[in-house]
């Protein structure tokens, strides 16, 4: 006979939103590199863990079926032509966008020159401390994608960033 099955509930569901809403906005950050779409991110992929809540089952699996929805809407906004050609200011830079140092640290930067699919594996995989089998859930693919993918985007950091901040340990082929 099968177990009776379980309906999550809004005040669930709420809970999730209290818990979850300060690790899900940084990875959004570190995904977009922006706060406004990190939280717009955030917003949208709470929107649409809300629509299918109803099939929650398990409550311990939300937060990482949260955050899949999430990677999932960033990538699916990576793929729209028009992703970050515009940005409203009040003024027009001089030579373009700069960095504020203390606003941007060298890594958020550097991670934002990664493509987007290293970018997620990077941030899954050393922010979110997730493994490589999680990793490739999140993302859809093959932990070897995960695995080559991480390889060349520390490669890339490391070029950017120098082997004092993204040391060659980092990343081997057994993590």
């Amino acid at each position: 006979m099968a177990a009776p099955s379980r309906t999550a509930s809004d005040a669930e569901f709420s809970a999730l939103v209290h818990g979850c809403w300060a690790s899900l906005y940084r990875t959004a950050y570190l995904l977009v590199g922006d706060r406004g779409d990190a939280e717009d991110l955030v917003q949208t992929a709470l929107a649409q863990t809300y629509a299918s809540w109803h099939r929650v089952r398990d409550i311990e699996a939300a937060p990482a079926y949260a955050r899949t929805v999430l990677v999932n809407t960033a990538t699916s906004w990576f793929r729209k032509k028009g992703w970050r050609k515009e940005r409203p200011t009040e003024t027009l830079p001089e030579h373009g966008y700069e960095h504020d140092p203390s606003d941007r640290p060298s890594l958020v930067a550097a991670l934002a020159q990664l493509p987007t699919r290293q970018r997620a594996v990077v941030v899954l995989r050393y922010y979110d401390d997730l493994s490589v089998a999680q990793t490739a859930h999140a993302l859809g693919c093959t932990e070897g994608t995960v695995k080559s993918q991480t390889h060349d985007a520390l490669a890339r950091l490391r070029t950017l960033l120098g082997e004092a901040v993204v040391p060659q340990t980092l990343g081997a082929r057994h993590d």
